[in-house]
């Protein structure tokens, strides 16, 4: 049996993520050809990596059905064309479903089972709303295990304001406004753009076309433009449009490999796997889940968070991101959390979004020699949190 193996993130690309709904870019592209366009991008990049070494391909998807479903890993194999030698499946740990994919072929890699993997996530949320077709056991309220505001994720995040009252909408807001304006930059000074994947739209309306750039963020956000918007899951409440993720539709991948058969192959690893762990929380308050899954995360790769030199934290709401800085003792505007800006701007279609987070804090690595350690975190629904640590290999 071999000891257990260094695993390498080699390489990551997403398609642009689009607005959801009738009049975002992907309103009539498939999900499947999404995952497609990764994957291919992925071969494209990596001349080196002949495609039968891939040895498996495990793509998240929150909503398994339509064309996010026929155990998509397998199908969208087969659509981009790998050999049909290449297995694939699909997995669902919902906004940590490209990340689960990622740590689950990264333990398969550390313990010989494969060489080379792709992992990644889609979700086309203007196809598939969030919660399309579920059936939630009526046992969850009759036995009151989760408070009902469990299942919207606005009201847990309302009541992630009641859990930290020092966290005002205010400074939600400007977390906001900083997230949109880091984002900015990143476009301006070209950060993004390396990593995203034009991808082929068409519509019956307008024909063809071609998507190259978010269509989530919104440069030019204000105070004042946020002080005014709705809170719709509270009367007077802190959670609002503009401090939140949006409904988004993408794709991510990413290839990662055992260290020696990346050398073999003469691949280039960016970053190496150290440590990954993922949490449980009461589902009211899902937020926090990335509190005690870094700590674990840490505690496993025998870290302190003051070793960490880089973060890259999934913006689903202000208010979660700054309940993680807070517990930690991080500045709001540390300059090391999110550089190029987050989920606020860009958007989180929910299973892709992990391997956003790996590719950018692999582009920022490239950046930043100076740093070791970086980490990529997320809360997730129904009570979770996931974080992994990664090695700069730069």
């Amino acid at each position: 049996m071999p000891s257990s193996r260094d695993v390498v993130f080699v390489d990551g690309v997403r398609t642009p993520f689009g607005r959801s709904g009738p009049k975002g870019q992907y309103a009539e592209t498939r999900a499947d050809d999404l995952v497609v366009r990764v994957i291919r991008e992925l071969i494209r990049r990596n001349p080196n990596l002949p495609p039968e070494r891939v040895d498996e391909v495990a793509i998240a998807a929150t909503t398994q059905i339509g064309d996010q479903g026929l155990t998509i890993g397998r199908s969208a194999a087969v659509l981009a064309g790998l050999p049909k030698t290449v297995p694939g499946y699909a997995l669902d740990r919902m906004c940590a479903g490209a990340m689960t994919a990622v740590t689950t072929v990264a333990g398969g890699i550390a313990f010989g089972a494969y060489d080379v993997a792709i992992a990644g996530g889609v979700e086309h949320m203007g196809r598939h709303p969030m919660g399309e077709g579920v059936d939630p056991n009526p046992r969850f309220l009759s036995e009151k295990l989760v408070d009902p505001s469990a299942l919207i994720m606005g009201m847990t995040a309302e009541n992630l304001h009641d859990r930290y009252p020092s966290i005002s909408k205010e400074r939600a807001d400007a977390y906001a406004v900083l997230s949109q304006e880091k984002a900015a930059k990143a476009y301006a000074d070209d950060k993004i753009q390396p990593d995203l994947v034009p991808t082929a739209v068409r519509t019956a309306e307008r024909g063809w076309g071609l998507a190259v750039e978010d269509e989530a963020p919104r440069p030019g956000t204000t105070m004042e433009g946020l002080s005014g918007l709705k809170t719709p899951f509270r009367p007077h409440g802190n959670v609002t449009a503009g401090n939140s993720s949006g409904i988004n539709d993408g794709a991510t991948g990413c290839v990662v490999a055992a260290r020696e058969v990346a050398g073999e192959l003469g691949l280039t690893p960016r970053m190496r796997l150290v440590s990954y762990a993922f949490a449980g929380v009461d589902p009211e308050i899902m937020g926090v889940g990335p509190i005690p899954s870094t700590e674990r995360a840490l505690r496993l790769a025998g870290l302190d968070i003051s070793d960490i030199g880089l973060f890259e934290i999934n913006e689903a709401f202000a208010v979660q991101v700054l309940a993680f800085l807070e517990h930690f003792g991080i500045a709001d505007d540390d300059p090391r959390v999110n550089p190029y800006g987050g989920a606020i701007a860009y958007g989180h279609p929910l299973a892709s979004s992990g391997v956003r987070l790996m590719t950018q804090l692999a582009r920022q690595f490239g950046e930043r020699p100076d740093v070791r350690y970086g980490i990529t975190t997320m809360c997730v629904g129904m009570g979770m949190g996931g974080t992994v640590i990664w090695e700069n290999l730069a």
